[in-house]
């Protein structure tokens, strides 16, 4: 990826504050930043975190790209720049879907209540060796997972594998907006997060957003009621 600033700041629907700079990489951990140097760093907010706070310490660590959704006085950081916006997590996702559509390979996402890992890298050893293929690391599945997965792939991978997890319900269109997948690969239906879904016909429902749009999709027939929604399409 490669973005300005300013750019950003209009993909997002945010504004620029201090100095425009250009942007290759993401982080949203600070523990785990070790290229501040066109690292845009991503202030994400939860229960028991707060981007926001690590600010200060980041710039102090050389890094000069920030997007915010929090009040920030840029003239504290004479060197950085700010894209302040109204969520985080939706900007990074907006971005995610803009760097998605510089794609030029057949992207793949898969879900499932299980083995959407394991099958991830199945497929990545199968692949032929002459064959350029990008998979998410580890298991980065979730909202900002699947973010930071699409922007680390790069125009000319030929295959990019993404995992696509869920936990609750309206979770699964957003990630599909982000991969826009060319095929959707479902691996096993279980009982994982059925908590928080009335029915497990709601559940598989949810799941089905993320084929969409996709031209192809690969499942198991005997995963009921996948397969009898499916039929129904």
């Amino acid at each position: 990826m490669k973005y300005r600033l300013k750019e950003l700041a209009s993909l997002c629907g945010g504004e620029l504050l201090g100095t425009d700079a250009t942007v290759m990489r993401v982080s949203t951990d600070s523990r785990t930043l070790s290229e501040p140097d066109g690292t845009l760093f991503v202030a994400l907010r939860s229960a028991r975190r707060d981007g926001n706070r690590y600010i200060a310490e980041l710039y102090r660590r050389g890094v000069r790209a920030f997007l915010t959704d929090s009040p920030v006085d840029e003239k504290a950081y004479p060197l950085a720049g700010f894209v302040r916006c109204a969520d985080s997590l939706e900007a990074l996702q907006r971005l995610a879907a803009d760097h998605r559509t510089s794609l030029k390979g057949t992207v793949v996402a898969i879900t499932g209540s299980n083995g959407k890992t394991v099958v991830k890298e199945w497929i990545a050893q199968l692949c032929p060796p002459q064959i350029r293929l990008f998979r998410s690391p580890k298991s980065y599945n979730s909202q900002i997972g699947v973010a930071l997965s699409l922007l680390m792939a790069e125009p000319d991978d030929r295959i990019v594998l993404i995992e696509a997890g869920i936990s609750q319900p309206g979770e699964m269109a957003r990630l599909e907006r982000m991969i826009s997948p060319d095929v959707v690969l479902f691996t096993s239906l279980g009982d994982a997060h059925q908590e928080h879904f009335a029915s497990v016909e709601e559940k598989c429902a949810e799941k089905l957003l993320l084929a969409l749009h996709a031209p192809k999709i690969i499942y198991h027939s005997a995963y009921e009621p996948l397969t009898s929604m499916l039929r129904e399409v």
